[in-house]
């Protein structure tokens, strides 16, 4: 009898338990979710056509260096989000590489992103990336152990649902860069802010 009691004692008491564990991990979940997904859409045209341009010799980017305002940045390697958006890197300081587009010193444009404005006052890979001019320059070392240079030519500002076909689609012939992050109001609802900046850089020799 002593055991029966204590079994229906013992399963309020457990789901209880079970209710503030799933509260924390939501917490949790909720309050350390990237603050700034950055939804620059590349065109479906874009996605179709690069994959088969991929040079299987060309070698793979490690990092990310732009001096002028201290970064140095290992790269993840991401997609598409289910919505169709660039995907973006898990932490604030690291960058990723569309790795359905080219790699970094191959035809094309070559296109990272990385975060800005981090949670808590947390340094982020790209918090300073506007204030890259004209004239700068990034380098990007790949596995093989080389440095590719590219110098910025543009810089531009898009709103977070814009029209980015020119951040994914030159056709010059020339290898490019293009780095992208968030800036502009931060919209606590939609934990995003409202624009997005784009530093256009190419393969200097």
């Amino acid at each position: 009898m002593q055991s029966k009691i204590s079994l229906k004692l013992s399963l309020p008491i457990v789901g209880v338990v079970l209710i503030i564990f799933s509260a924390i991990i939501i917490y949790f979940v909720v309050n350390n979710y990237p603050q700034n997904i950055i939804p620059i859409v590349p065109p479906i045209s874009y996605v179709k056509s690069v994959v088969p341009k991929q040079q299987a010799s060309s070698t793979l980017p490690v990092r990310l260096k732009i001096p002028k305002i201290n970064v140095s940045a290992p790269f993840e390697y991401l997609g598409l989000t289910p919505s169709g958006a660039m995907d973006v890197p898990k932490g604030p300081s690291d960058v990723a590489w569309f790795d359905l587009g080219p790699r970094p010193g191959e035809v094309g444009d070559a296109v990272v992103a990385g975060h800005f404005g981090w949670k808590n006052n947390i340094s982020a890979a790209f918090d300073n990336l506007s204030k890259l001019q004209v004239g700068d320059k990034v380098y990007i070392e790949n596995e093989g152990g080389q440095t590719l240079t590219f110098v910025v030519h543009e810089i531009g500002t898009y709103g977070k649902n814009a029209d980015s076909a020119n951040v994914f689609n030159s056709n010059d012939g020339k290898a490019h860069l293009n780095l992208i992050t968030c800036e502009g109001v931060w919209n606590a609802a939609e934990k995003s802010y409202s624009n997005r900046l784009v530093v256009f850089t190419d393969e200097v020799n």
